[in-house]
């Protein structure tokens, strides 16, 4: 487990140098196109950069907010608000933030930075149709992705995704109101500017898929432990795969944070499968050990 968590540390240093690397050679290549000098390059690298630190430190608000999800206390749903206090105090965590999403599919994610700045989200329908265990062994899962640090990891993928929607927007409006006389180079500009827009959700899966699907099977081994009951998350499984889990809000940029896929099969994020088949998923909750 610890050697996990040490991993996933190492993974987000990677993703961060591998994302530089990255925007570093688009802003270059439009520096050269549009004649600026190194000045122009390193301006646009450092503010590249900057606007990531940022996002990284504001993705958590900005996931829950483009979710419409909103924060509730104890006295709002002490049901939920119980179940993830006494899993938070199991895994020795901090108590973190608890929202609810008003969409009747069922699912959930977490979000946050690390442990101590640390939310986690469940949808209406989730505790609409989900038992006692069930719904406790989601919020195992969940903390668990908290636990393990996943959250960090998502939480990179979350800011690099928006710095590459960011650039994509840069690009398509300097392509349609930047003006200039040269058509050519504006037809070439256009079409730099579509490619670059285009692979922003493909980037954005390509990181999410830096996460993995062995992280949920993580979460869910840790969940179970946390529980000694992996028949709750499996049943909660069951549920979800009856039931579909998509939410009506489709958000590429975060569909990487929840519990089971939330987009629809013809989204082009569906194209890459960043979640374990649920039936896998049950498998092995079915055959675990939580005693050894």
């Amino acid at each position: 487990m610890y050697s996990d968590i040490a991993g996933n540390k190492r993974k987000t240093i990677i993703i961060m140098l591998a994302f530089i690397l990255f925007v570093a050679a688009i802003i270059w290549i439009f520096t050269k196109y549009l004649g600026g000098g190194t000045g122009v390059f390193y301006g646009g690298l450092i503010g590249a950069c900057a606007y990531a630190v940022f996002t990284y430190y504001a993705g958590a608000k900005m996931a829950l907010a483009v979710n419409q999800a909103h924060e509730i206390k104890k006295s709002d749903n002490p049901r939920l608000w119980r179940t993830v206090e006494n899993l938070a105090i199991t895994d020795g965590l901090p108590m973190p933030q608890v929202f609810i999403m008003n969409d009747p599919s069922p699912n959930a994610f977490a979000t946050g930075r690390d442990p101590k700045h640390a939310s986690v989200c469940v949808t209406s329908g989730l505790l609409d149709v989900m038992n006692d265990d069930e719904l406790q062994g989601v919020l195992a899962h969940e903390l668990g992705h908290i636990k393990n640090y996943d959250i960090r990891v998502t939480m990179v993928a979350f800011a690099l995704t928006a710095i590459i929607s960011l650039l994509a927007d840069i690009i398509l409006r300097l392509t349609w109101f930047g003006g200039g006389d040269r058509e050519e180079d504006n037809q070439l500009f256009l079409i730099l500017g579509i490619v670059a827009a285009i692979l922003a959700p493909i980037v954005a899966t390509l990181i999410q898929l830096a996460v993995s699907r062995q992280r949920e099977y993580l979460a869910d081994a840790t969940g179970a432990l946390t529980t000694r009951y992996p028949e709750g998350l499996a049943s909660a499984l069951e549920k979800i795969k009856k039931t579909g889990s998509v939410t009506r809000r489709q958000n590429t940029a975060t569909a990487h944070l929840f519990f089971a896929n939330p987009l629809k099969k013809h989204s082009l994020a569906s194209l890459f499968d960043t979640h374990p088949p649920i039936d896998d998923r049950i498998k092995r909750l079915r055959t675990m050990d939580t005693h050894t």
